[in-house]
């Protein structure tokens, strides 16, 4: 079989490498060229661990292709994945512009049946709206299914996502069309990966109210996080109580300074103005968001308390991607805080292994540092924002050699703080009580 993705972006692109790892002939397009040029020479425009040598080895195996020829990617295909942005509008509510374009692309190009797939996180309703797009650009009437297929990609373990996935849903009102998607997830049969198969209203909700529990559960866990605090409880191990309760589970109940990423923001607001349309307020998924907004601003409390006011004080910043494995900066809490701190005069020395180069762009006053030592020289604090691995082991002796005083900040609750106490710093983190070693 032949598929078409449209969108390189991370959905897009993983989706096309990992369906080439199943066998199947890709045609990956987007009408940036010179994104295309770069794919076509292996660079690979995003970091995902493991995502380059995935899209080289389908190139040299000949089964993944790029193209800014949509004709072309619509001829070759039977079935065409849309993997374009849906970017939030001023309202909260989804821009869908982009894959109805597709959608019209799409339509002028087809010459025999085919099944067109959104794989974008895209409002229930979009499915419908995408059916008349494409009927009304026909020059003829020529058959087509629409089918919603949503992605439930981790990033930083996007490709382990997709190859050994919880479930695939496949929403879709024909049986030849749902024979054909199934066909091609056939390799997941052998790891008993379950399919469910619904309408199409009902596989996009799935997507939406996926991410919304998901970002409820963080906001929950980060409002028992503030009370903790305030009556000498730890939250980790309150989240660990809970966690063992099967029908509670221990995913997502990790305190800290709030959810970001390029899902969980958008795809809440989305819901919430979803309901505001169709007359039924979401007021769990509005609690969700106003608590995440509220938590950045409890831990710009936590910094100014620490440090004794912000102006002429030098932070160094470790962190800045929105989590771990990924350079994704969209709506990443460390941008939003980083704000704050240099617009009270104060001082960030930062450092991320992926994304330090973009989000000195995006906030042109954070000062550029080659590891975390570096960006600990002179400080007042040293601040934890993003949970990378090489910062789980951080030598703090040298920490405290180039410190202008040992204050950790450890907003992702990484370090023991005994251990942290015991090396003469003061340890605060989320949720639990602050250490000093002079109070220890």
């Amino acid at each position: 079989m032949h598929i078409s993705v449209i969108g390189t972006g991370y959905v897009g692109l993983v989706t096309g490498a990992c369906f080439a790892e199943f066998g199947v002939n890709v045609t990956c397009m987007d009408n940036d060229a010179k994104r295309i040029e770069k794919l076509e020479k292996g660079e690979v425009p995003f970091f995902e661990p493991g995502i380059a040598a995935l899209v080289a080895k389908g190139v040299k195996e000949g089964r993944l292709s790029f193209t800014t020829d949509i004709a072309k990617a619509v001829d070759k295909a039977l079935v065409i994945f849309i993997a374009v942005g849906t970017p939030p509008r001023g309202d909260g509510s989804a821009d869908l512009s982009y894959v109805e374009e597709v959608g019209k692309g799409i339509a002028r190009h087809m010459t025999g049946y085919k099944v067109i797939v959104t794989k974008s996180t895209v409002p229930v309703g979009t499915g419908e709206k995408l059916r008349e797009a494409i009927t009304k650009t026909q020059k003829q009437p020529i058959p087509f299914d629409v089918v919603s297929n949503p992605e439930f990609l981790r990033e930083g373990s996007a490709i382990e996502d997709f190859m050994r996935p919880n479930r695939v849903v496949i929403g879709a009102d024909s049986d030849q069309a749902v024979a054909i998607i199934k066909d091609l997830y056939r390799p997941l049969y052998l790891i008993e990966t379950p399919i469910v198969v619904t309408d199409v209203p009902t596989a996009e909700l799935i997507k939406y109210a996926s991410n919304a529990f998901l970002a409820t559960k963080i906001s929950f866990i980060n409002e028992i996080a503030n009370l903790c605090e305030r009556v000498g409880a730890n939250v980790q191990m309150v989240a660990k109580g809970m966690g063992l309760d099967h029908r509670i589970g221990s995913k997502f109940l990790h305190a800290g300074p709030g959810f970001g990423g390029s899902c969980f923001p958008k795809d809440l607001a989305a819901l919430i103005q979803t309901g505001e349309r169709h007359g039924y307020p979401m007021q769990i998924a509005s609690a969700a968001s106003r608590v995440n907004e509220a938590q950045r601003k409890q831990m710009m409390v936590k910094i100014r308390e620490a440090v004794g006011g912000l102006k002429g004080k030098t932070f160094g910043m470790l962190g800045l991607s929105f989590k771990p494995n990924t350079n994704d900066l969209r709506e990443a809490p460390a941008l939003a805080i980083g704000q704050e701190l240099l617009a009270e005069g104060a001082v960030i020395r930062a450092y991320d292994p992926e994304a330090l180069e973009e989000a000195c762009r995006i906030l042109p006053g954070l000062q550029p540092c080659r590891d975390a030592y570096h960006a600990a020289e002179g400080a007042d604090a040293l601040i934890i924002m993003t949970e990378w691995n090489l910062f789980r082991s951080l030598e703090f002796d040298k920490l405290k050699a180039v410190m202008r005083k040992p204050v950790l900040l450890d907003l992702r609750n990484v370090y023991d703080p005994e251990r942290v106490v015991a090396e003469g710093f003061t340890h605060i983190s989320v949720g639990r009580r602050a250490h000093d070693p002079k109070n220890s």
